[in-house]
């Protein structure tokens, strides 16, 4: 599934959607994987992380991290890190969690510790949880993308949370077909050597999920 952005209206819709595809065609065991971007810009990312973190409990969902979710880890842990993460939707989180999305009367220290007050341990524990690849046959799930010959294994965090250009332009065969969110297309790219479903949910209202049996690939 590609970028929510505080879509819970979408993500649940598109939930209901992947439950009844898996009756439909059951198999022995599905991977569920989340591209990352959860929160930010959208209404409603609390109710996102919240149904997200019970999804990795009751079907084993493997979500990645995104830049946005990066920067939400570094403003609970540093108020110094508030601004950065404010200026790129981290208001419209902090409102679906009871906080002051825009009031410069709150200090950054004030409202650093206001919001580590409010923010639910169930939700550090799946900031805890998400990983920064996965990798699966003849496909590697990312958020934004890799950095052009160079091994998986030997990726840095900041590009595989960060990368555009250096990635989206490449023609190079990365080995496997690589699945990636974080730059908004208007419909899902299917390209030889990647695949891009972030189709830009907040602002288009359109949640793109794939499903991937052996090489067949098909829009959910």
């Amino acid at each position: 599934m590609g970028d929510i952005h505080g879509r819970s209206d979408l993500l649940t819709e598109l939930i209901q959607r992947i439950d009844e595809d898996r009756l439909r065609r059951p198999i022995a065991h599905a991977f569920e994987i989340y591209l990352g971007d959860y929160i930010d810009r959208g209404p409603h990312s609390s109710a996102v992380v919240e149904t997200l973190a019970w999804r990795i409990v009751r079907t084993g969902a493997i979500c990645l991290r995104g830049n946005h979710e990066a920067l939400l880890e570094a403003a609970l842990d540093d108020a110094s890190y508030l601004r950065p993460w404010l200026s790129v939707g981290g208001n419209d989180t902090l409102e679906s969690y009871g906080l002051p999305g825009d009031d410069d009367a709150i200090s950054d220290v004030e409202l650093h510790l206001r919001l580590n007050i409010v923010f639910p341990e169930a939700h550090r524990l799946f900031l805890r949880c998400l990983r920064n690849m996965f990798s699966c046959g003849d496909f590697l799930f990312v958020h934004a993308g890799i950095r052009p010959g160079i091994p998986p294994r030997e990726q840095s965090t900041q590009d595989l949370l960060w990368i555009r250009d250096d990635f989206l332009l490449s023609k190079q065969n990365h080995g496997p077909i690589v699945v990636h969110g974080h730059t908004p297309v208007m419909h899902p790219e299917f390209l030889f050597n990647r695949i891009n479903i972030d189709t830009g949910a907040w602002f288009s209202g359109v949640l793109t999920c794939i499903a991937i049996e052996g090489t067949d690939v098909i829009v959910l």
